[in-house]
């Protein structure tokens, strides 16, 4: 058996479900701009977010438009054999030039704030449009009266014009393929950046391999076409599944950063508002009830709520404190082998437990200032999670030979 009847097999697969194939990367894409989308309008000035934006919808109807059935639909609505040939190459063009614009802008600053960015993207725009214009020149100027659905590369890969056409967008889709690749490369080896957008840029990397990788398909089955030899399987078979991980692998890279900072924002609002349960608890027992619901409150307003609670039931509480008890039980944590941090967060939990205990004691009015304890709120919340090492702790600030052993 050769190579190309070994390729054929998982190829024959790919081949059988042709039709719906095309759909499960424009579903992806669609999934990932609906994703975007309202972070997109909430923060609509910021144009490298409406150009991610831009460049997902525009990726999306590159394979909305190279489907099998919308070819032949947009055949039959305009009358004319084969012009979703310029079509497609033409989003295809403009998809790759708007992905270098976008990773030059990304990297390097806003055209407006940038004269480097403004050269390349002048560049980049006036050679990728130039690139469109020759396609539809090219396309006008070609005989291609048969229909094809799907091996049109393959097909008129020796036909005047169309021949010309085919190689200009390959060879347009590789340069940029090429230089994007690059790009991010060079990158990712930069230091200090963000976790969520180096892991962004690695799936664009590996994207961006995988449209190179579909290049050589493509350029290798026509190069055959050329030499009187027939590797249509490439570009039948293999090319649309490389196209298709490929157009994955770049939504991810692209939607990556601004997803995982946003999710693991609302993760970490959520872990404070849970934190600091076991306090707000306490705080309840000392005023009587808690903080009222709020239908549909956003993750930072009830943590908000909960700690403007916290405060308000705590400073009265805190005026109340033993100073003495906290610098005994301070003592008694670094004591039991705590850092410093820790220590401090279980003493206060000691005295406030203490105030709470001894609820008629009367405020003063020139009580131990409350500035750190209403700041460490959260910390004091942790500690409080530990019962049997605040109980410890109280034991040794009784003690009598501990009272004098105050460390700082």
């Amino acid at each position: 058996m050769g190579f190309a009847d070994a390729a054929m097999g998982p190829a024959s697969f790919l081949s059988e479900f042709y039709t719906s194939f095309w759909w499960i990367p424009a579903g992806v894409l669609a999934a990932a701009l609906a994703i975007k989308l309202p972070t997109i309008i909430r923060l609509w000035t910021d144009p490298l977010l409406r150009a991610v934006g831009g460049l997902l919808l525009l990726a999306c109807a590159v394979f909305v438009f190279v489907a099998p059935s919308t070819i032949v639909w947009v055949n039959r609505v305009t009358g004319v054999p084969n012009i979703s040939a310029p079509w497609v190459y033409s989003l295809l063009t403009a998809f790759c030039g708007s992905c270098l614009v976008l990773i030059i802008a990304w990297r390097d600053g806003l055209p407006e704030h940038s004269a480097s960015t403004r050269r390349a993207t002048r560049w980049v725009v006036s050679v990728y449009g130039g690139v469109i214009a020759a396609l539809w020149v090219l396309f006008a100027l070609a005989d291609v009266p048969v229909e094809r659905t799907r091996d049109l590369d393959t097909y008129y890969a020796r036909t005047p014009f169309m021949r010309e056409e085919i190689l200009l967008y390959l060879l347009a889709h590789t340069t940029a393929s090429l230089v994007t690749a690059k790009l991010i490369r060079n990158w990712i080896r930069t230091d200090g950046l963000d976790a969520w957008l180096r892991w962004g840029l690695k799936f664009l990397g590996v994207g961006y391999a995988l449209n190179l990788a579909f290049d050589a398909a493509k350029l290798t089955a026509v190069g055959a076409r050329w030499t009187g030899h027939d590797l249509d399987w490439l570009s039948l078979h293999l090319a649309p599944a490389l196209a298709c991980l490929s157009a994955v692998s770049i939504a991810v890279g692209f939607i990556l950063p601004h997803a995982g900072q946003y999710l693991h924002e609302r993760w970490r609002i959520r872990l404070a508002h849970r934190r600091l349960r076991p306090l707000y608890r306490l705080m309840r027992t000392v005023h009587g009830s808690g903080v009222p619901p709020v239908l549909r409150a956003s993750a930072e307003l009830r943590l908000t709520r909960r700690e403007t609670f916290i405060r308000d039931v705590l400073l009265p509480l805190a005026r109340r404190t033993d100073e003495r008890l906290r610098e005994r039980s301070y003592a008694a944590a670094l004591g039991l082998g705590f850092g410093p941090e820790r220590a401090r967060a279980l003493a206060a939990a000691v005295v406030i437990l203490d105030a709470v205990e001894d609820a008629g004691a009367r405020d003063t009015g020139h009580g131990p200032d409350t500035t750190e304890l209403l700041r460490e709120i959260g910390a004091v919340s942790r500690a409080l999670r530990h019962p049997d090492v605040i109980r410890e702790v109280r034991a040794r600030a009784a003690a009598p030979g501990d009272t004098a052993a105050v460390t700082e």
